[in-house]
């Protein structure tokens, strides 16, 4: 087995951290901070470190959706493996998906919490479940939903931990930044940010994105870099301005963007046009066609004649109505569907807050 200097693998902000969880000082440990603080990478090292000093240990790792697992919590602990020097000791299997610790057959799973009641079915040939670690559970429903999966896997066996890694939503109202806040016996929560990391750990880029952000949008790199919750809790967007957009000003905008969400009754449809001036982290929205009832080909007779929307034009439409994407490009507007996958719309909205300012003309859209 190699030795491994882990002041090389671990940030100085986890240092006293690694040894409460090596002493088994608390059940739970929350790991909230910003982006590029590093506190997935630590528990990607602590997990495989603690099976091999534990022969009974084994872990289960999960995300909301199963899709996301492989790319994220499953590709993170294939490189903390390696940077150990471990590989070779490890099989990683893609089908199911769980890496197994070759020398005693001690397992890391991977599960999505798609439905928490699957966990029930969870089984060990050998030993018990001593890590539990739900990463970005901000992505879930909440407590509850955390505790289903707890109670079903956590059982028997000696001391057992469980690990969250997240960064904090923007929110005081979110559920998950409430929960850090209740003082429960046996949890530690714990904060960290980039500032602590070495630079060379992040590279150029990253400490430049940051500073520019820090530069033009105070607030959205205080909770994006360094974690914090900037929010009061009541708006989902805190960098909207309303005000007047122009005929001069909309005469200067290069590209433009038009997206369409689908809509009958009661939910409307809406049609939105915007300008993005990536420069400055600006989206100025300033066109916009609300409607309920009303057919395909209406809202291509109104789009192409009061909106100017010209056959050339891309409108970005929701990828979920097939049907009526088809029927819009039979009218000879070249309407696509949106890339959607896991955890958009959560990117999303992150993106949206990231924002310098997102202006809306409160005349030309009125919703």
């Amino acid at each position: 087995m190699p030795e491994v200097q882990l002041d090389r693998l671990i940030a100085p902000a986890f240092y006293e951290l690694h040894r409460d969880l090596l002493a088994g000082g608390h059940s739970e440990y929350w790991l909230k901070g910003g982006r590029g603080s590093t506190k997935s990478s630590f528990v990607s090292i602590e997990i495989p470190l603690g099976i091999i000093r534990d022969p009974a240990a084994n872990a289960i790792v999960y995300r909301k959706v199963a899709a996301t697992l492989r790319e994220s919590v499953y590709a993170q602990l294939e490189w903390s493996i390696d940077q150990l020097g471990l590989f070779e000791w490890f099989t990683f299997r893609k089908s199911p998906l769980e890496i197994i610790y070759k020398p005693t057959d001690q397992r890391i799973m991977f599960r999505g919490a798609d439905d928490p009641g699957k966990s029930k079915s969870i089984k060990l040939a050998r030993g018990y479940f001593k890590y539990l670690w739900f990463e970005e559970p901000t992505e879930f429903n909440g407590m509850d939903e955390i505790r289903t999966i707890k109670a079903s896997v956590i059982r028997g066996g000696g001391h057992a931990a469980t690990l969250y890694s997240y960064n904090p939503p923007i929110s005081q109202r979110n559920w998950i930044n409430t929960e850090a806040r209740v003082a429960v016996p046996g949890r530690r929560v714990h904060h960290s940010d980039y500032l602590s990391v070495p630079p060379d750990w992040l590279g150029e880029a990253f400490i430049s994105d940051a500073e520019a952000l820090r530069a033009t949008n105070e607030r959205a790199y205080r909770h994006m870099y360094l974690g914090e919750v900037t929010g009061t809790g009541g708006a989902v967007f805190e960098n909207v301005r309303i005000r007047a957009i122009t005929p001069e000003e909309i005469q200067t905008f290069g590209a433009t963007y038009a997206g369409l969400d689908f809509g009958w009754y009661p939910d409307p449809l809406h049609f939105v046009r915007c300008a993005y001036f990536p420069a400055q982290r600006r989206l100025l929205v300033f066109d916009e066609y609300r409607t309920i009832k009303t057919s395909n080909y209406e809202v291509f007779r109104h789009l192409s004649s009061e909106k100017d929307v010209s056959p050339g034009e891309e409108v970005i439409a929701d990828s979920a109505e097939q049907k009526s994407i088809a029927d819009l490009r039979s009218y000879g507007m070249l309407c696509v569907g949106a890339t959607k996958g896991p955890g958009s719309v959560a990117a999303s909205l992150k993106w949206l807050q990231s924002l310098t300012e997102i202006v809306i003309d409160p005349v030309r859209c009125p919703h």
